[in-house]
């Protein structure tokens, strides 16, 4: 008897939950105001297949690297760059903007590899690159 009671009364409660929830008028969602300033280490942009199409790092001081990470062999040491990368779908960087202490740089690679452009502002040397899709280097120099 006691548990047909608890039954019934859960039943009454459960229908007077459905009641509110169908005649309740709704109150639409509202993000809060956005942030003011995104604060990251870095950030990545990637496709649909999760491939990274776009990137802000900041490269520490060291050696040039691969993307795999090891050092490329008799590579200077670079100062500290912050590094904006567009990629391609193939996975090949096609426009990078770099700036660090000594200089900043802006690189755009042409769609048929080695064509790219640098333009260079390295401490007092500036410098502007040329390479066509043979590989063939003109640099301009004031």
């Amino acid at each position: 008897m006691k548990n047909q009671r608890l039954v019934i009364a859960l039943s009454l409660f459960n229908f007077g939950l459905l009641l509110f929830s169908l005649f309740h008028e709704a109150v639409p969602v509202k993000a809060d105001s956005p942030e003011p300033i995104l604060r990251a280490r870095g950030l990545e942009i990637v496709d649909e297949q999760g491939k990274v199409r776009a990137a802000i790092l900041i490269q520490p001081e060291g050696p040039a690297r691969k993307s795999d990470g090891s050092v490329v062999k008799g590579s200077k040491t670079y100062p500290e760059t912050v590094l904006f990368r567009l990629i391609r779908p193939d996975g090949r960087p096609s426009v990078k903007i770099s700036t660090s202490q000594q200089g900043s740089a802006v690189s755009l690679g042409g769609g048929q590899d080695p064509a790219y452009i640098v333009m260079a502002a390295d401490g007092g040397d500036p410098s502007l690159s040329l390479t066509n899709g043979n590989g063939h280097l003109q640099t301009i120099k004031p």
